[in-house]
């Protein structure tokens, strides 16, 4: 009988669903982008993303949690996974390192025992299983049936407030756990509360450590039904208080069951207190299809942005998943007054800007953030001025901030490149002599490796590990900084700059072709040298790489670093080389992020993403052309694998969003942009003051990859180079496309 009703339920919300969805469309028959989002891709294999609802670049992700503590359960959510403790309001999307899932409510319909202290997830008894074909997610929205409690879930989310629907079974008891000392992967909770305000609203916090060392949650959440009886925890410890403090808190709410099987829940975070959480959450009642359907059309309009005309449904899915996952992070941080924590506890206030984090920098400079400037211009400037609040802190520009806090994971200071990116093309909002000085200081210090740089010129082997790959992107760095000196007329600082950034020239040997450690004398390297050898961070020449991945990295000089090979021919040899090499990997601590290998190409990490473009220096531009439509079609697919590596905050997806369009940004300050090959008939790119950019691509299909000739603005357009102004100025790019390449279109004389 309990299966019986539990089917009865389930098939009154599907039908109901079934026709909310055709009243839809019969309101709307334009078939809506968001349709075409899957935002389960990603959520298999290594890609890390959560299914969970958010806004674009909002401050909550509310999203299931498996509770299980691996590398592939990251974002707290893996495909494989059938089990749910519940459902979270933080969340990493694609990340290499585990941590937030904080302030974890979980729907049940028994009233159950939290004494015992949980050693796993096997030991939780508020867990349910949970089916994939009873689950539902589109951007904004997320849906799930509890098959153990017979409670349907439903989350959205506005700006800074989730949203919860539960449908609990005729006459079930309608319970909510809030587990706030269970924790996954690197985080662990310090210090947690639980406070019963009034019938209706519950409040505390939650500070814990982790991959954030500080990291303090503050939150409220309000019911739509007074709580009928309740329970409190501290340690397991049972009290009788309507308040609990200690390591690990938490709580079982008992809700009526009369009137209506329906249960609501409001909830709002902060960094700052808990007042703060409760001016975070949104006024008004609990009308959840509202909320979502206003999170449905902040992304419409957001996918709007980009149009693409494709015979190919799958193009059109991995496509728009893709602009959807470019714009998870950065995430709001500031608190609707402005206010916001930094890790050393201080609290600051953003005056006329929106305080942002989540900077996973080291993946998202390459393609995200300049992705940004076209689709989200108006946030970039928040963007920037987060960058130099986090600054004045320890006086360093950011490397990874997660939750106010600086993680200093990954190598670079990649905070410039995207500051120097924004000024050059003609994006304002924050003070460009600030950032400067902020860009200088930075490169300037001693951490990091920095001291080593300046000495020698290149960081010496024997004195830090991974000196190859930080050495190769403190030059893109310095290279960067003199842009912006250049542009502010700091002749002195340019030519400083410019100098330092031939850094890549130290470490090329000519013999092997390889960037390789060099020692203190200046002279030797670092032997014995395998170019596939990998070792995951530690004794390692190289960042979750090896020497085919990491000797490519001269964005900025690349016409140099060809004459160092000895000149095209060569030089292009060794990029197929690259490509058709085994993909064998050597060593006892392979890194796991090298991943997508094609050859020796690594696309399911960041330092290959510009490889295949290199071919357009080098004269050969129908290589590019070949490169990235192969990457295009075999490291991307509909499915939850659907990733090749790690989503990186969106850094993967911008990669695909660029290529597939037709262009990539492979020096992302220089304000050009690579020409690669489309695989749309036509896209359209929204910009300011009705302006548009279109680019179209005549005869294109999956053997027709090959430019054939191609015109810009009704001219005749023979470069591999598009500028970023040319793009927003507006206008049309065509091509003619052809399944043979053009080896003189877009050849140098």
């Amino acid at each position: 009988m309990k299966h019986i009703l539990s089917y009865l339920l389930l098939t009154v919300l599907l039908l109901a669903c079934n026709k909310q969805s055709k009243n839809s469309l019969a309101n709307n028959t334009k078939p809506k982008l968001i349709h075409l989002v899957n935002t389960f891709i990603g959520t298999g294999g290594h890609g890390h993303t959560y299914p969970g609802a958010t806004v674009p670049f909002g401050m909550l992700q509310v999203s299931p949690v498996n509770g299980i503590s691996d590398w592939d359960w990251c974002s707290g959510y893996h495909y494989t996974d059938s089990i749910a403790i519940g459902f979270s309001h933080l969340a990493l999307s694609g990340t290499g390192i585990g941590d937030l899932a904080d302030i974890l409510l979980m729907p049940i319909n028994r009233e159950i025992d939290l004494s015992p202290t949980p050693k796993g997830r096997d030991s939780l008894n508020y867990k349910s299983k949970y089916s994939h074909k009873n689950e539902s997610a589109s951007p904004g929205y997320y849906q799930v049936y509890l098959e153990d409690h017979n409670i349907n879930v439903e989350l959205t989310t506005s700006q800074r407030t989730a949203y919860h629907k539960y449908t609990f079974r005729d006459g079930d008891k309608q319970s909510v756990v809030l587990d706030l000392g269970y924790a996954i992967n690197w985080d662990k909770p310090r210090e947690t509360a639980i406070h019963i305000e009034d019938a209706q609203t519950v409040s505390g916090y939650r500070f814990s450590t982790g991959w954030a060392k500080n990291q303090k949650v503050f939150f409220v959440a309000k019911f739509s039904k007074p709580i009928k009886n309740s329970k409190l925890y501290n340690e397991g410890d049972l009290t009788k208080n309507n308040t609990v403090k200690g390591k690990k808190t938490a709580t079982q709410l008992v809700f009526d069951n009369q009137n209506t099987n329906q249960l609501f829940v409001k909830v709002a975070l902060s960094s700052v207190s808990i007042e703060n959480a409760k001016k975070n959450l949104d006024s008004g009642n609990f009308d959840f299809e509202a909320i979502r359907q206003n999170a449905e059309n902040i992304w419409e309009t957001s996918l709007q942005n980009i149009k693409i005309e494709t015979p190919v449904d799958s193009l059109k899915t991995m496509f728009y998943t893709a602009l959807y996952h470019s714009q998870l992070a950065p995430v709001t941080f500031s608190d609707k007054n402005g206010a916001f924590r930094k890790e050393n506890d201080s609290i600051v206030i953003a005056q006329d800007y929106t305080a942002y984090s989540t900077f996973s920098l080291w993946d998202t400079f390459r393609a995200e953030h300049p992705l940004l400037t076209l689709v989200a211009k108006d946030k970039v400037a928040h963007f920037i001025n987060s960058m130099l609040a986090y600054y004045q802190t320890n006086k360093i520009l950011p490397v990874w901030t997660l939750y106010g806090n600086e993680t200093n994971t990954m190598t670079g200071y990649h905070s410039i490149p995207v500051i120097v990116e924004a000024y050059l093309k003609g994006i304002r909002g924050f003070d460009a002599e600030k950032a400067f000085e902020a860009m200088k200081n930075t490169m300037m210090q001693d951490e990091r490796g920095l001291e080593h740089y300046k000495t020698f010129g290149y960081i010496p082997y024997e004195l830090l590990d991974e000196s190859v790959t930080i050495t190769l992107e403190y030059a893109y760095n310095d290279w960067c900084v003199a842009q912006m000196a250049k542009a502010l007329g700091k002749e002195e600082d340019f030519n400083l700059f410019m100098q330092r950034s031939k850094a890549y020239q130290y470490l090329f040997d000519k013999d092997t072709g390889f960037m390789r450690g060099k020692s203190k004398d200046g002279k030797s390297w670092n032997t014995p040298f395998d170019p596939k050898y990998s070792n995951h961070r530690k004794h390692t020449d190289y960042t979750e790489g090896n020497a085919w991945q990491h000797s490519w990295f001269v964005p900025h000089a690349v016409e140099d670093f060809i004459a160092m090979h000895g000149g095209n021919e060569n030089f292009t040899s060794r990029l197929e080389h690259l490509f058709t090499e085994s993909s064998d990997i050597t060593g006892d601590n392979v890194s796991v992020d090298i991943s997508g290998l094609i050859g020796q190409y690594a696309h399911g990490n960041e330092p290959s993403h510009h490889i295949a473009y290199m071919f357009n220096k080098a004269n050969k531009p129908w290589r590019t052309q070949y490169w990235v439509n192969h990457i295009l079609n075999t490291q991307y697919n509909t499915t939850p694998n659907g990733l090749s590596g790690n989503e990186d905050c969106g850094q993967m997806s911008a990669w695909y969003v660029f290529s597939a369009m037709g262009f990539y940004p492979m020096n992302p300050a220089s304000g050009n942009y690579e020409i690669g090959s489309p695989i749309f008939e036509k896209t359209t790119i929204k910009l300011n003051n009705n302006k548009a950019f279109v680019i179209e691509a005549e005869n294109v299909s999956n053997k027709n990859i090959y430019i054939q000739s191609a015109t810009l603005n009704d001219k005749d357009f023979n470069s591999t180079i598009i500028s970023h102004k040319q793009i927003i100025n507006g206008g049309s790019l065509k091509f003619k496309m052809g399944p043979e390449p053009n080896k003189t279109w877009g050849v140098k004389n």
